[in-house]
């Protein structure tokens, strides 16, 4: 990912949650824990440790990953594979609406063609396997 600086030379501020998402795709994308000084080393731009720390402490805290003490620091890892996270937090704000109906409806209408269809084959596969739908 290029560096972008604005006019003044200075790094934009990430949007709000940007620095967590890019943390966890790095986990994600790992073959099992990491420090805070791999981390860095993997995400764009020029972040201080401190600042990686920081959002590996906060992430850890929410109970997104697990640490383990490695040496005098930890090494963290995601609890959950991308697919599980991503699942977890649409269905928290399905939950959070106050009209599930209307909620799924607009989700649904907004799909593309082939979303769509494999949202229906994942339903389908979903009942003939004793999986419900409600």
């Amino acid at each position: 990912m290029p560096d972008k600086r604005d006019e003044t030379g200075a790094t934009p501020r990430r949007a709000r949650g940007e620095l967590e998402r890019d943390v966890l795709a790095v986990l994600w994308a790992a073959d099992g824990p990491m420090t805070a000084g791999r981390v860095q080393k993997r995400l764009p731009g020029d972040l201080a440790y401190t600042t990686v720390l920081t959002i590996l402490v906060r992430l850890h805290e929410k109970g997104v990953l697990h640490r383990h003490r490695q040496g005098r620091g930890y090494a963290y890892e995601a609890v959950r594979d991308e697919a599980s996270h991503t699942a977890q937090r649409m269905r928290t704000l399905l939950d959070a609406g106050s009209d599930r109906e209307a909620v799924l409806a607009r989700f649904v209408s907004e799909l593309s063609r082939e979303d769509e269809r494999m949202l229906q084959r994942l339903l389908a596969h979903n009942e003939a396997h004793g999986g419900t739908t409600s």
